[in-house]
């Protein structure tokens, strides 16, 4: 397999497993997303701490948490991603899967205008076109769910600042992964600590198969992030962002055929806007990819 096939490869698994967590979040039940999100922080620090020491990134690890700047950045993505997961798990666990889908349908296009309003970017006009789209598909939604789709605009603002977080840090996604969940592992300990003193813990009570469902959380959460980093080496950032649009829709089709949430004619047309939306976007993209491909090409040959 060439090193391009085997990128594709990593990044399409990798969005296959994160778009397969509406399976998996409801395994951990009876348990709520609190404590199943505690458990994740904390399962994800031990095995990315393994992590770090299988691969040797010891001295990198040590270079990150000595440099302030960088770390005070890694803080603000735990905080961020904390946020995410904890809504994510919450929304597949009470019957929003489609909902949650959306937020990271729109991810993409709220990232461009996080750029926009925070770095000062400047977008093309097709951009603000699919952004233009996207803001009438959010108010489509709000009239159809009778209030805006919380879930999904938090999802993507705070995934789309834990991206901007992780920019600005510029690292590698083990050294930071292993540095944000450490920094949360021992509020998240102490949360499953209390948990254990007053019996209202899950873990374990379920028997020991459940139990084990718990410890796959940090195994669930590091996996795929390798997969991706694999992929970002290998494959171009136009080939990235078209594969970030697996996970979304494996989610939306399970929200949808499996899980079977409502899904009346004005949500349709809302999703429907920002897939038009998307289509715009990423049409763009890849255009202007071409352009500046083509004028590079053509400057070289000067």
């Amino acid at each position: 397999m060439s090193r391009s096939g085997a990128g594709v490869a990593c990044g399409g698994a990798a969005y296959v497993v994160w778009g397969a967590f509406p399976l998996y979040w409801p395994l951990l039940e009876p348990a709520g997303a609190v404590e199943i999100l505690a458990h994740r922080i904390v399962w994800s620090a031990l095995f990315m701490s393994l992590a770090v020491l299988a691969l040797r990134r010891g001295a990198r690890l040590r270079a990150l948490v000595t440099d302030r700047r960088r770390l005070a950045l890694l803080a603000v993505a735990a905080v961020v991603i904390t946020v995410n997961w904890g809504g994510y798990i919450w929304g597949v666990n009470n019957g929003r899967v489609v909902e949650a889908s959306l937020g990271y349908f729109i991810n993409p296009l709220v990232t461009v205008l996080m750029g926009v309003l925070l770095l000062g970017e400047r977008l093309r006009p097709r951009q603000w076109v699919a952004l233009g789209m996207a803001a009438l598909a959010v108010l489509v939604l709000t009239i159809d769910y009778g209030h805006p789709p919380w879930l999904a605009l938090m999802l993507a603002f705070s995934f789309g600042t834990y991206g901007l977080a992780k920019k600005k840090a510029d690292t590698g996604a083990i050294e930071s992964l292993a540095v944000e969940t450490a920094l949360l592992a021992p509020f998240a300990g102490a949360y499953l600590g209390w948990l254990v003193a007053t019996g209202a813990g899950q873990f374990g009570a379920q028997g020991p198969a459940h139990a084990l469902l718990f410890a796959t959380t940090g195994i669930v959460t590091a996996v795929p992030l390798v997969l991706f980093g694999a992929a970002a080496t290998r494959v171009s950032m136009v080939g990235l962002g078209l594969l970030q649009y697996l996970a979304p829709i494996l989610q939306f089709a399970l929200g949808v055929f499996w899980f079977g949430e409502d899904m009346p004619a004005g949500r349709w047309v809302g999703f429907g806007l920002v897939w038009l939306a998307l289509a715009l976007f990423t049409a763009e993209m890849v255009s202007h990819r071409r352009r500046q491909l083509a004028l590079t090409a053509g400057a070289s040959a000067v």
